[in-house]
């Protein structure tokens, strides 16, 4: 992986492919490699950079607190040390909510914007879906044991059976206590991201199946943005770049080609 450094932060990255930039926000409890399927299909139309954020994968930072609007500020800065005035930014769960914060303080900073599997950004999980996160947080009492259940609020039953490997990604974690400690004190701070003003071209986009964030949590971003589209993908879950990347790239391709050409 490449690196770039900015306030004291090393950020850990990977960049392929050719054409606009596209900058890929990973989910809360994941860092770029969930992107591993999706990167190389929008590779082929744009140039995909996929990174870790603080107290993820191979980035580093202090051990002190930090907060969403801080990592809005990473990316904003990671878009400008690459050498791009803007980028296209694609941002799931987690991801979407920095996005969100990025758009905000940053707008132009992006090009167009991808918001998926996410809510609004000044809402708490528990506000969002209280019986589901409730129920991962005892699950996680005991990862290994409960891998299986973990699992299901993140892939379709059908998904599960075809690939069952995929629990294994709940059955432990990569984030020692400290950096699990900092993720979760950065959700429960209070946070608002103005989007009124943002003009630019936005997708929402959602796994039709999707157990954690109810889809209609998603598409009421529409209401705060001026000019958005809406996607749902049939069948697939919270995961959407893992459990189907061919299909996901499909629509964001779609819709970052089609606004390049009216804009």
């Amino acid at each position: 992986m490449q690196s770039f450094e900015s306030n004291g932060v090393v950020t850990a990255y990977e960049k392929i492919g050719r054409g606009d930039p596209l900058v890929l926000l990973h989910g809360g409890e994941a860092d770029h490699a969930m992107f591993d399927g999706l990167a190389p299909l929008l590779a082929a139309h744009f140039t995909v950079i996929a990174y870790d954020q603080r107290d993820s994968g191979a980035t580093k930072n202090s051990p002190s607190s930090y907060s969403l609007a801080d990592l809005a500020d990473d990316a904003a800065a990671l878009i400008k040390g690459l050498g791009y005035d803007r980028a296209h930014v694609l941002g799931t769960s987690l991801g979407g909510l920095i996005a969100q914060v990025l758009a905000a303080r940053h707008p132009d900073r992006i090009d167009r914007l991808i918001l998926g599997s996410t809510w609004k950004v000044n809402k708490s999980p528990l506000d969002v879906n209280a019986a589901a996160f409730r129920t991962l947080a005892s699950y996680r009492a005991d990862t290994v044991a409960n891998a299986p259940e973990i699992a299901e609020f993140f892939f379709p039953p059908d998904c599960l059976r075809a690939r069952p490997e995929l629990i294994d990604i709940f059955r432990g974690s990569s984030r020692d206590d400290g950096q699990k400690a900092r993720r979760g004190a950065m959700l429960a701070q209070p946070v608002s991201a103005d989007l009124a003003t943002f003009d630019r071209p936005t997708l929402l986009l959602a796994g039709g199946d999707d157990r954690l964030i109810p889809n209609a949590e998603t598409f009421a971003l529409a209401r705060d943005l001026a000019c958005v589209e809406t996607t749902t993908i049939a069948n697939v879950g919270h995961v959407a770049s893992i459990q189907a990347p061919e299909r996901v790239a499909e629509a964001v391709t779609a819709f970052l080609n089609s606004k390049k050409k009216a804009a």
